[in-house]
């Protein structure tokens, strides 16, 4: 098969580590450009294990893209969120991918350090050998080893497990939206659970809640308060947004907010309200994601 092929195969996979890592798609891709000159400089009938090279080449990509966001991300203005993305139905068949890319657990990513963020994604969600990710990530198997037992720790800390129903999770969805788009203070309390935390990005460029909003009567006097000013050619379209159910409110053809929701099946848990127009501008192109 030849170099181009090769890579090709394995774009899917290469995008959902890059993405994985640096949580936003424009530098997914550019971590999956770069590796692609980097792989039509290498003479890929020899190298024994393609997807490992491959992989090992994107991490290092989004890693240095990763530590480069960091910085500025010092100085975002409010809440910081991941570019959503649309990804296909099939998604929801593979639990651990479908876990990985919500929002829930990538917001908890970012709690991490880059080098534990590309172990933690590399190891739990690839399966890729301690060996493997070392190579990656430039670090010897035993220091993999550690930032892989901790950064598995941390993450489980934050990220409460439970088993997931489609079903019951849009019923909650549709009842949300329903009670927001209709003004209904008490069915709107109903529906959220009364520790749900509320997140909008706006990065600065758009109004949004610069802190978390906490609890249901906050976020329901929050909500509620929004959807009383008026939106000119205002859509709202019910999708899934990184394997989650979510809501695109557009004006005219432009999308003006994406919200994710999240729920334990029964109430919604948290909200996640992308407004930043950098982070909007591919929020309606399929990507296909893989492991």
């Amino acid at each position: 098969m030849g170099a181009v092929n090769v890579f090709e195969e394995h774009r899917s996979l290469l995008f959902t580590i890059a993405y994985e890592i640096t949580g936003t798609v424009t530098d997914a891709e550019d971590a999956v450009q770069d590796s692609y000159l980097r792989w039509s400089g290498v003479d890929a009938d020899a190298v024994g294990n393609q997807r490992a090279y491959l992989a090992k080449t994107v991490t290092r990509q989004a890693l240095n893209s990763l530590r480069t966001m960091q910085r500025r991300r010092e100085d975002y203005i409010g809440p910081w969120l991941p570019e959503p993305v649309v990804t296909l139905p099939d998604v929801a068949e593979d639990a651990v991918l479908s876990d990985s890319l919500s929002f829930a657990m990538l917001v908890v990513l970012e709690t991490l350090s880059p080098d534990e963020r590309a172990v933690f994604v590399l190891r739990e969600v690839f399966d890729f050998p301690y060996a493997d990710i070392a190579e990656a990530t430039g670090k010897s198997p035993a220091a993999v080893r550690q930032l892989a037992s901790r950064a598995k720790a941390h993450v489980r800390a934050r990220q409460p497990r439970f088993e997931v129903d489609a079903q019951r999770q849009k019923a909650v969805t549709d009842r949300f939206v329903s009670a927001t788009l209709g003004g209904d203070v008490q069915a709107l309390m109903d529906v959220l659970s009364p520790g749900a935390v509320l997140l909008s990005d706006g990065g600065g460029k758009v109004t949004a809640a610069r802190k978390p909003v906490i609890g249901a009567e906050n976020i329901t006097r929050f909500l509620i308060g929004i959807s009383k000013t008026p939106v000119p050619d205002m859509r709202v379209e019910l999708t899934s947004l990184n394997g989650m159910p979510a809501i695109m409110i557009y004006r005219g053809a432009v999308v003006e907010l994406a919200v994710i929701v999240e729920s334990n099946n029964e109430h919604v848990t948290g909200l996640y309200l992308v407004r930043n127009p950098d982070k909007l501008g591919t929020a309606t192109r399929t990507r296909q994601v893989s492991r």
